[in-house]
């Protein structure tokens, strides 16, 4: 399945990778360097703890090099309000508690339902995908099924 990005994840993830790259390899290399004038390697939790930061480290970096690399960037001036995409701001009305909610669709590697960003691939987003303003939205849930009436579509 295709990877999406909107511009502003892909700026984040940019600066995340020029964070790691930077300040927290060097943050690291100076843990190493501290370790290792300690002496005796075999026996040094301080090295092996800043060995295993910099695995994590390193494998962070090549998972944002890779999203970067493969993912398409959905450009806001290209979104079609017409039906509901990824990047589309989604408003809805959850019909059994009379609530509007609002989403940002998005791809998976952006998702966070905390902050309102949901992804494409998640049951509300994947159910909302190609629906249009008026469209009432059944929604299969591990909970049972859930309608929603979109209300509005927007960048």
């Amino acid at each position: 399945m295709e990877s999406y990005l909107t511009r502003e994840g892909f700026e984040a993830l940019q600066n995340r990778l020029n964070y790691l790259k930077t300040d927290k390899r060097n943050e690291v290399a100076k843990k190493l360097q501290a370790a290792r004038e300690m002496g005796d390697l075999s026996e040094n939790a301080e090295y092996d703890s800043a060995k295993d930061e910099q695995t994590v480290i390193e494998t962070e970096i090549a998972e944002i090099e890779h999203k970067l690399r493969t993912s398409k960037i959905i450009e806001e001036n290209e979104i079609d309000t017409s039906k509901v995409s990824i990047g589309c701001l989604v408003k809805i009305l959850d019909m059994e508690f009379n609530e509007e909610l609002e989403y940002k669709i998005v791809g998976s590697s952006e998702s966070d339902p905390k902050n309102r960003l949901i992804s494409n691939e998640s049951p509300v987003g994947a159910a909302l995908l190609g629906r249009s303003e008026g469209d009432v939205v059944d929604v299969r849930t591990p909970s049972g099924v859930l309608k929603f009436k979109i209300i509005s579509i927007t960048r």
